[in-house]
């Protein structure tokens, strides 16, 4: 089904009749759809009629955030409304022979934008799990409060985690200035799993679905490597133009324990054993 206002806002924008609309599948949230018109444009939409009131609102400004300086290619955004987002659809081809270089430097400069504070002007979605965003001026109470301990929270009232995996994640939390080192406020897109890395039409790097905030980079590259592997170029042209501190890749458990709780949440029991595996490691037993 194409929401009746995108119908809409393509017959009065010029572009006609949509005459082919084709359903892409991947998606664990949101149903994806191209759609061809009677100019002979392409774009791409999604749709939720059950998304949060603000859900796509939230998408398109944080396209917009990464859209606003260096960093991938993201899919312009045409408009969006309380169940769906139009875009442009990017047309994904064959990755270039040195897409993961080019994607390497591109998410460095991206990651070189930065600010004072952690957070973003707004809350918005990781998935369909809201994402709290206030901002912080300690990278540390960011990412535990908003993060790991909001997350465990909602696990918590879900009866998904129990009193001693809560325990656990408070050790963990106020053990973060000796886990991690120093960071400074990167803008992310705070949701780069392999499945949100694609190509555009000339299979350049193209990267979709965010959940943008001003966060520890690290963070962002532990995601890479959570579900579905980036190439070893990515992390080396990466380093090229952004060095890492040394042991970046053994502090990735700390960091994708989020995302494993937000599974967790989203999906159910089968993310447990590596969420208790983590709490274990690092909030002891």
């Amino acid at each position: 089904m194409i929401p009746s206002a995108v119908k809409s806002w393509l017959k009065e924008n010029g572009f006609g009749e949509v005459i082919n609309a084709q359903a892409v599948g991947g998606g664990c949230i949101n149903h994806g759809a191209r759609l061809k018109t009677s100019s002979g444009d392409r774009f791409f939409v999604k749709s939720n009629l059950s998304a949060p009131f603000d859900m796509f609102q939230r998408e398109a400004q944080g396209l917009e955030a990464l859209a606003a300086g260096a960093g991938p290619r993201t899919p312009a955004v045409f408009c969006f409304g309380r169940d769906f987002i139009l875009l442009e659809d990017l047309e994904p081809a064959p990755r270039r022979a040195d897409y993961w270089q080019q994607f390497g430097r591109e998410l460095a400069a991206l990651h070189l934008r930065t600010q004072p504070r952690f957070g973003f002007e707004h809350s918005n979605y990781i998935g369909s799990t809201a994402q709290p965003n206030d901002w912080n001026e300690d990278g540390y109470v960011f990412f535990a409060e908003r993060r790991l301990l909001f997350q465990v929270s909602l696990a918590r009232r879900r009866g998904l985690l129990g009193s001693a995996e809560e325990r656990q994640a408070q050790a963990l939390a106020a053990r973060l200035p000796q886990l991690v080192p120093q960071q400074p406020a990167s803008l992310l897109h705070g949701d780069l799993w392999s499945g949100n890395a694609i190509s555009d039409r000339h299979g350049a790097p193209a990267i979709i679905d965010p959940a943008v905030y001003y966060g520890w980079a690290e963070a962002e590259l532990a995601m890479t490597a959570l579900f579905g592997a980036f190439a070893e170029s990515f992390y080396q042209a990466y380093q090229e133009m952004r060095p890492l501190e040394s042991g970046w890749r053994e502090r990735f458990d700390i960091y994708n324990l989020y995302h494993l709780l937000n599974h967790l949440n989203l999906f159910g029991e089968s993310y447990l054993g590596e969420v208790r595996a983590i709490l274990r490691r690092y909030g002891g037993h």
